[in-house]
């Protein structure tokens, strides 16, 4: 492979690099609107795409305006396929572990797909556009898997990933800005719906979803139109102190909501090296999507006989005792130190001095003003108020600090589901 030539932006000033033998990221639909306004230059990638990490040189603002006004992420980079046919709806019940029959056409449901041992997959959602048409998200590429299970059925299966383009608005203001700014009725959209509507005279759907535990809203737009869209929530959104908001902020909002992330709090089952890193819906917290009562689906006996036998583990949230962690820090002089964004590295958590799992994701909830964890925890370990340790380093020494187990959601504030809006 030849080398790629890639544009670098640095304040005024645009620089080409090249990679030899090696691909390089490329920017969504509004990444040019990003760049303007992302003083940070922080970038990384997601599914080939260029997506913001911080706009400013810390997160700080940017996870306000998701807890207290409106911010708006580029969520373009998510894998999007439409499913449709005659058989679309058969084919969407015999992947998922819910059942699409109970689902409306104009509703949205969060699932997960696992394979013949029971094992997760992916998750995402469905939007039910018609009574044979189905718009699915992943977070990884789900193509191959899709056209293994569709076969003999009559149906087309199309990855729309970069023909829609999509912008989340999170955030207490959010509805209101949706508001005014589109012709759609978002007072009386309900939770897990969608609406058509205009903004900027651009014809979309706007679905009452999001990754942030919030208030918030996901706008599907055709991929050529999204600068027009950006720009009018950019310039409609001043009144209602709308930020654009990058991973780092969106990390601890999923956090303080309790939502798993693939390859951090679950393996994907095909990319797993060994059966420890393959999970179960009930070992992720999914156990609520597995919906038994339906026909067969890929994984349902497998599913069956765990539900027989209960998981052998569970995730959990962990509360942080901070007084252990100011101790800690005490003893050596020197003030608390918190990481500046959430962590993402796996740590060992224990019981009565053995290993009975692992925290996941950790962060300190700026509304909450507490240090939390989500944690895949042994059955027998998991009940709410149960007192475990976590393993915590200072100063590069191991240490442990005490960490109650908790139900999760941490965060779920009731405007986040309330009809109509207030």
């Amino acid at each position: 492979m030849g080398a790629i030539r890639a544009l670098y932006f640095a304040g005024e000033y645009a620089y080409f690099i090249e990679v030899e033998g090696a691909t390089v990221p490329i920017g969504t639909a509004v990444h040019e609107k990003a760049l303007q306004v992302c003083e940070s230059l922080s970038f990384r990638e997601w599914s080939g795409y260029y997506a913001a990490s911080v706009y400013e040189t810390h997160h700080e603002h940017e996870y306000n305006a998701i807890r207290n006004a409106a911010a708006m992420i580029d969520v373009s980079p998510l894998f999007k396929y439409r499913i449709s046919g005659r058989d679309a709806t058969k084919f969407v019940n015999r992947v998922i572990t819910r059942d699409i029959h109970r689902v409306a056409v104009g509703q949205v449901i969060y699932c997960c797909w696992c394979d013949e041992q029971g094992k997760v997959i992916d998750d995402g959602t469905i939007s039910r556009l018609g009574e044979n048409i189905y718009r699915w998200t992943a977070a990884d590429p789900s193509m191959r898997w899709f056209q293994q299970n569709a076969l003999g059925l009559d149906l087309t299966i199309e990855d729309i990933s970069g023909q829609l383009a999509a912008l989340a608005i999170q955030g207490p203001t959010s509805g209101r800005l949706l508001t005014q700014v589109s012709d759609a009725d978002i007072p009386n959209l309900k939770y897990f719906r969608f609406t058509h509507g205009r903004i900027a005279g651009v014809e979309v759907d706007i679905s009452r979803t999001g990754y942030t535990g919030d208030l918030g809203y996901e706008i599907w737009i055709p991929w050529n139109d999204a600068p027009k869209v950006w720009d009018a929530l950019m310039e409609e959104g001043r009144q209602f102190d709308l930020h654009p908001a990058g991973m780092l902020a969106l990390d601890v909002a999923r956090i303080e909501a309790g939502l798993i992330l693939i390859e951090v709090d679950y393996f994907s089952c095909k990319k797993a090296l060994i059966e420890a890193q393959k999970y179960s819906p009930h070992e992720i917290g999914l156990g609520r999507q597995v919906d038994l009562r339906k026909e067969h689906f890929i994984g349902r006996d497998a599913l069956e006989e765990e539900n027989r036998r209960s998981p052998k583990r569970l995730l959990t949230g962990l509360d942080i005792n901070w007084d252990d962690v100011e101790r800690l820090y005490d003893a050596i002089g020197l003030a608390p130190q918190l990481p500046s964004t959430a962590s993402r590295v796996a740590v060992p958590i224990y019981r009565g001095g053995f290993q009975i799992g692992k925290a996941t994701s950790t962060t300190w909830s700026p509304s909450l003003k507490k240090m939390i964890a989500l944690a895949s925890i042994t059955r027998e370990h998991a009940a709410p108020g149960t007192e475990l340790q976590m393993e915590l380093t200072v100063e590069a020494v191991r240490h442990k600090v005490r960490a109650t187990t908790m139900e999760l959601p941490f965060f779920n504030p009731p405007r986040k589901m309330a009809t109509p809006l207030v």
